[in-house]
């Protein structure tokens, strides 16, 4: 199913994220808290009744019915306008006697929590899987040299296990984060005092609708949307860190990477574009702002507030969407990307020795001084920038414009043997296992 608005959000258009927080699946959201609701006030027969108003879809996620009362969501878009909230229509079309006691914030919260948790299932097992893609790269990778790169510029040599290990540890980050927070049911009546309701009620309610049961109502209380805002966009930061690296390493005079299944150009039939890594790179711009204002909406007055609550539902659907589709299109691109070592090795070799100027101080330094080491490797450096020689040819000539004598060993400037403790930090973070999917709490 791809969302009537996806046309403009290819990162998460077509993934199921977007099913999962599309209009029908809140709308089946607020029934299936509507009928919870029913449930723990011990009427069963009216959450039967509210209950045949949805339907399961596929993959056991329902949506729905087109054919209910003011349920078909297009209407209820519309009449959501005369109350400010898609809840005050929907219960019109109810049983008379239900939504007995809650307000409209009960039943729209809950429903939100109910999309995020759905959701967040599929998340999770999205990371997983990326996780998985990341330990065998790291592993099959784990002692192939590469060229490191700060501010743009080459470094000292690393390797790619240690680069697809960093990632990796990223990506346990953010699934460990957004497992852990917390996605309470919201009860709480008109004012947040559970007037007409009782706190065994409460706590029956969260059970019935298989959310945590909150110990306060949270109307004006935004904990558990700011938490799930700032897991969303940690979630999306953390994909983009391996986009973002992938993108620059699949430059065509870079070339040491490459997606498995590149996308195309309308108009240069040869580009074999990263899309999945540019659509990752896309999400990952947009939820910090999102995560802000759902931040923003923590500054919530009274015991329900005006336009606070009202400014978090799309947000926090988008941030949802856009976890959901850079996870997705992660799951893509770390199965499938190509790494390639000679292409690396080549590049280790670009600056003529320069890359290992590093261990040439050391070694100089050891029969010379750190000072007049020093001298000489900056002239020597300068020398073979601008003149492109090696950089062992241009030490040769700086000592002997010095009247010294040394002698380096020629594997003192061969970059592949200048990594450091590179595989040892692989296997370090590899010992790092991924939680079980069925240990972290994820209502139904």
């Amino acid at each position: 199913m791809i969302a009537a608005d996806g046309l403009l959000g290819p990162a998460w258009s077509g993934t199921a994220a977007a099913e999962a927080t599309a209009d029908p699946a809140v709308l089946r959201a607020m029934l299936d808290a509507e009928s919870a609701l029913a449930r723990a006030q011990n009427r069963h027969a009216l959450a039967d009744q509210i209950t045949s108003l949805a339907q399961t879809g596929p993959g056991g996620e329902g949506q729905a019915r087109q054919d209910a009362p003011h349920g078909e969501e297009p209407g209820l878009r519309v009449a959501a306008h005369s109350g400010g909230n898609p809840v005050i229509p929907l219960v019109k079309a109810l049983p008379e006697d239900a939504h007995d006691g809650a307000t409209s914030q009960d039943i729209l919260d809950t429903a939100l929590m109910l999309v995020a948790a759905r959701t967040r299932r599929l998340i999770l097992l999205d990371l997983g899987a990326t996780a998985g893609a990341l330990e065998a790269l790291a592993r099959e990778f784990r002692d192939t040299p590469m060229p490191g790169r700060t501010l743009t510029q080459h470094a000292v040599p690393t390797t790619f296990g240690l680069k697809a290990a960093g990632w990796r540890s990223l990506v346990l980050d953010a699934y460990d984060r957004l497992a852990a927070v917390h996605l309470p049911a919201q009860l709480g009546g008109a004012g947040g005092t559970l007037a007409t309701l009782s706190v065994p009620l409460l706590e029956r309610f969260a059970r019935e609708v298989g959310l945590a049961a909150p110990t306060l109502p949270w109307h004006v209380l935004r904990t558990p949307v700011a938490d799930l805002a700032g897991a969303l966009a940690f979630c999306c930061g953390a994909l983009g860190k391996i986009a973002a690296d992938v993108l620059v390493l699949s430059r065509t005079e870079i070339g040491e990477v490459t997606e498995g299944d590149g996308g195309g150009s309308s108009a240069m039939p040869h580009k074999s574009n990263p899309v999945h890594a540019t659509l990752i790179a896309a999400c990952a711009r947009q939820a910090p702002a999102l995560a802000a204002t759902l931040y923003g909406a923590m500054a919530a007055e009274d015991e329900r507030p005006a336009g606070a609550w009202h400014a978090e539902w799309e947000p926090l659907r988008t941030l949802l969407r856009l976890a959901g589709g850079a996870a997705s299109h992660a799951v893509a691109l770390t199965g499938g990307l190509q790494v390639h070592p000679a292409r690396m090795r080549q590049n280790l070799s670009i600056t003529g020795g320069l890359i290992v100027a590093e261990r040439v101080m050391n070694e100089l330094s050891r029969k010379i001084g750190k000072k007049a080491a020093r001298d000489i490797l900056e002239t020597a450096s300068l020398d073979a920038a601008r003149l492109r020689m090696p950089l062992r040819q241009a030490i040769e000539i700086a000592c002997a414009n010095a009247d010294r004598v040394i002698r380096l060993d020629r594997a003192v400037f061969d970059p592949t043997g200048y990594s450091g403790a590179a595989g040892e930090l692989v296997d370090r973070a590899l010992d790092r296992p991924l939680k079980e999917i069925a240990d972290v709490e994820l209502p139904r």
